[in-house]
Formats: structure tokens, C-alpha cells, sequence
């Protein structure tokens, strides 16, 4: 199976099939943002947005490499990781324009915007969104579209109905369940046992019903044809650990698939990393994002 189909099989893999329902928790109080930020260092603006149930954390090797060449304003998303959700919907889109309204505010000149896994997809539509205020784009294992990765057929009409499924039976799970799904998803996603733990302790301290809500928001939101509007160079970054010559072939090109309309993008493979590829294999991550981001 190729790495791209077990990208996509993960994320399709959080949504619970075998959990027993369980009684939705009182709901939650509406936070006063819809994320916190971490802003260390000097220099240029660089925005750091993680993946879906991730801690800001997860970006220290980052802000402890760019520290002193870039100004890092690390996220945690509402929701995630002990962050308290939001009730705004759609859920990603309200984090898109709160990117968005962040930049503005904090009259950040085009920073760079790098994001993994579901915050790649966030890199992406904000970059689209508003591509007069972004700098360069660095995707980490993350695509406009991720469910035709494993099947160049779906679409968001297609994914619906288990969308809808997984955002319903989320909303009845328990931190601990949460816990569970997030512990059988990392196996595959990230090599260190220690990096799992603590993605596992993220997850569990995150929102069932807004983990729910992200994953189908996701799987029903198409921005292959958007990215077009994207005016700034894009790096987009695949996982490829343990893939031979034919089946590196075939992760280059679904993913250049991704990409292909932006005007600006390229491709490369992180030969020695899953998923995490700031966490498998930090060395080829930054060097990729220094080669790329030299002199732009």
C-alpha cells in the first residue's frame, strides 16, 4: 500500500467504527479566541499551524531552528490539545479567517505559512484566501484535498454521508476514547514511542466533538481548484518512509496532483519519515524549508 493511501487511511481511520456510543459530555464554553499563540524569536514572520488533535508543541524543533533568522508565531487551534473549543461554524473556516484577521492585526508583512497535515490544508486556504497578505507556503504532509490521495475519484458529495457519521459519533466519545482512536492512528504516523505519547496525551486532552467536526469539514472541502489563486512559492512536503523507486514515483505524483494548480509548487519526498516528518526526520525537513525559503 502506497504511503499516500496510508495518509488518507488515517485520518479516515479516526472516525470510529467500533466505540460503543457513550453520553454526550455537558457541552463546552465558547472560547475567547480560536487559538493561543506562542511568538518567540526575531526576524521575518512565520506562522506555525499543527495537525489535527497537535500541540504547538510539536513545532519546537522548527522554532528552535529559525530562531534568530525568523519571528515564529506558533498555534494550537481551539480545541485541541487543552485549548478550549469554539462554537463557530464551519469550524475550519472560522480558524481560516481568524489566520486571516491575526495577520492583519498583527500587521505581520507576509509571512511565511508553514502547516502540517490539517494545518497544511489551513496554510493553504489562507494563502488562497487572502494571497496578498502571505509570504511562502511550507505544506508538511498535508494536501488541499486529502481524500483523493487514496482515491482520485471521491468528492466532497461522495464523502458526506461519512462525514456526517464521524462528526455525530464523535460528539458522544469520551476524552479517553479519544485517547484511544489517537494512540492506534500514531502506530502508523510516527516512529518515536515517546512522540506518540505525547501525541496520545494531546489527544486526549482535546474536544471529541471538535476533532469530530474537523475531520468531516475536511473530508467535504475541496480546495484543489482554489489553490490556483495562490501568488507566493509553495513547498509541499510528502511522507515516504520505507516506499521503493516505483511506489516514490507514485507518492510524487498524487501529490504534484494536489498541487498542480498552483502557480508556484513544488514536490519533495522525506525518504526516512512518516506522517510527523518534523518529529521522524527533522534534518531533511529543515534543510528542505532553508533550501526553499533562501532568498524568497
Amino acid at each position: 500500500m502506497c504511503r499516500p493511501i496510508l495518509l488518507a487511511a488515517a485520518l479516515l481511520g479516526l472516525l470510529p467504527s467500533t466505540l460503543a456510543p457513550q453520553t454526550p459530555p455537558p457541552a463546552a464554553t465558547e472560547a475567547a479566541r480560536p487559538f493561543v499563540v506562542e511568538v518567540e524569536g526575531s526576524g521575518r514572520p512565520m506562522i506555525l499551524i499543527p495537525g489535527l488533535l497537535s500541540s504547538g508543541e510539536v513545532w519546537e524543533g522548527a522554532v528552535a531552528h529559525f530562531r534568530g533568522r525568523y519571528r515564529t508565531h506558533t498555534l494550537t487551534l481551539a480545541g485541541f490539545a487543552g485549548v478550549p473549543p469554539i462554537a463557530d461554524e464551519p469550524f475550519l473556516l472560522a480558524e481560516r479567517d481568524a489566520i486571516v484577521r491575526y495577520i492583519r492585526e498583527q500587521k505581520l508583512e507576509r509571512p511565511v505559512l508553514v502547516g502540517h497535515s490539517l494545518g497544511a490544508f489551513l496554510a493553504f486556504w489562507v494563502a488562497a484566501a487572502a494571497p496578498e497578505l502571505v509570504g511562502p507556503v511550507v505544506a508538511v504532509d498535508g494536501v488541499p484535498y486529502l481524500a483523493t490521495l487514496g482515491d482520485s475519484t471521491l468528492t466532497p458529495e461522495r464523502m458526506r454521508p461519512r462525514a456526517e457519521m464521524g462528526r455525530a459519533m464523535y460528539a458522544t466519545l469520551t476524552p479517553e476514547q479519544v485517547a484511544m482512536q489517537t494512540r492506534m492512528a500514531l502506530q502508523g504516523q510516527v516512529k518515536d514511542s515517546l512522540h506518540r505519547e505525547r501525541g496520545v496525551r494531546w489527544g486526549r486532552a482535546s474536544d471529541p466533538a471538535t476533532v469530530g467536526r474537523a475531520v468531516a469539514e475536511m473530508l467535504t472541502t475541496n480546495l484543489r481548484g482554489a489553490v490556483a489563486a495562490i501568488r507566493t512559492p509553495v513547498l509541499l512536503v510528502a511522507s515516504g518512509d520505507g516506499l521503493d523507486e516505483a511506489r516514490r514515483a507514485a507518492t510524487l505524483g498524487r501529490y504534484r496532483a494536489q498541487v498542480a494548480r498552483v502557480p508556484d509548487a513544488r514536490v519533495v519526498v522525506a525518504a526516512n519519515a512518516r506522517h510527523f516528518v518534523m518529529l521522524d526526520d527533522p534534518a531533511f525537513l529543515f534543510d528542505a524549508m532553508d533550501r526553499f525559503l533562501a532568498g524568497r
